[in-house]
């Protein structure tokens, strides 16, 4: 990209505070962003080649929102976490195996996702985020979910498509989760914790696609407290109900 491109970016983003510039075919962190640090309050990167994100990524103090989709980041510099007041962070498809030991430090977050990553387990990190509403880790390699995960402050959170065989009874005791998503894993009907059913505020539960036929969880305790729904695109109901009709508030539901 030449020079001047780059600068009409700049120029624009100067009068809206948003600076976009995707699939441009970048290798590098525009350092002339760093002119408009006390300015821009969204970043979009997505779908270029860059491999580093530099610690002068920390200056941009008043940034809300940021993307890299879609890039070839490996890792997360610390100078990130110093972003107090980013509320959206996406790193879709990129090659991170680990978040920095600050992470938890973004007190503002409200959604991360990391979909299409390498990491392993679900980051301690998480757990220190008290304003998180959506996690996505979907299509990474986690294998385990660990006993800090009770301690996530998410409403929703995405393990869909990993190698999932272990999920730590504390996940039931997540105080705000309500949608829990661990289709495609390899979770056998022992490993999944009774208490999700029996003793959690999750409302909606996918699970199809593991090494269990969905008709075994009637064999789980707390099943007879679940609604089970069919989920037809945008339309849930139950056995019992037609889709328009409401459906009880605080009801577990089951999607298969």
């Amino acid at each position: 990209m030449g020079n001047s491109a780059l600068k009409a970016h700049l120029e624009t983003a100067q009068k809206t505070g948003v600076f976009q510039l995707t699939g441009k075919g970048l290798t590098e962190f525009p350092e002339d962003l760093q002119k408009l640090a006390s300015n821009l309050r969204t970043i979009d990167l997505s779908n270029n080649k860059i491999e580093l994100l530099p610690p002068l990524i920390g200056k941009f103090s008043f940034l809300k929102s940021l993307a890299l989709n879609n890039n070839k980041l490996t890792a997360l510099p610390e100078e990130l976490c110093k972003l107090k007041k980013l509320e959206t962070l996406h790193l879709n498809g990129n090659h991170l195996r680990q978040l920095p030991a600050a992470f938890g430090q973004l007190s503002a977050l409200k959604t991360l996702s990391l979909s299409g990553n390498q990491l392993r387990t679900v980051p301690t990190q998480l757990s220190g985020l008290r304003h998180l509403d959506v996690v996505d880790l979907s299509k990474n390699q986690i294998q385990n979910v660990p006993d800090t995960v009770g301690e996530l402050q998410a409403i929703e959170l995405n393990l869909n498509q990993n190698q999932i065989s272990q999920i730590s009874v504390q996940i039931s005791h997540c105080p705000r989760l309500k949608v829990l998503r661990l289709e495609e894993n390899c979770l056998e009907l022992s490993m999944l914790p009774q208490s999700i059913l029996s003793d959690s505020q999750i409302s909606l539960l996918a699970v199809e696609g593991n090494l269990f036929e969905i008709k075994k969880l009637r064999e789980l305790e707390g099943y007879d407290k679940v609604c089970v729904l069919f989920c037809f695109g945008f339309f849930s109901f139950s056995k019992k109900e037609t889709p328009g009709e409401v459906l009880t508030q605080n009801t577990k539901h089951l999607c298969w």
